[in-house]
């Protein structure tokens, strides 16, 4: 029993929880890219500056959040002795 819900939770991390980790760390980076560009290409009005700072602040706080979450789904899989997150190659 535990084997099969070993494979089933491997198969749900690899093809479900993986993608989705992968496009919102992609989505946060863009964020964070384009806040630079902001600051960078506005720095003589001190308001779009600050939208610059706010996005770069979120996408950096987006990127935390979600390497923190990969980190506690692969704790929480390694203390119940599952499969850590890997690719499967089936």
């Amino acid at each position: 029993m535990f084997a099969v819900l070993n494979s089933f939770v491997g198969k749900v991390v690899v093809q479900i929880i993986n993608p989705i980790i992968l496009l919102l760390a992609a989505g946060a980076f863009v964020l964070f890219i384009w806040g630079v560009f902001e600051f960078i290409m506005n720095a003589g009005n001190e308001k779009e500056r600050e939208t610059g700072k706010q996005a770069i602040l979120w996408g950096i706080i987006g990127l935390v959040i979600i390497f923190g979450a990969y980190g506690i789904i692969n704790l929480a899989l390694g203390t119940f002795n599952l499969a850590p997150i890997n690719r499967i190659t089936q």
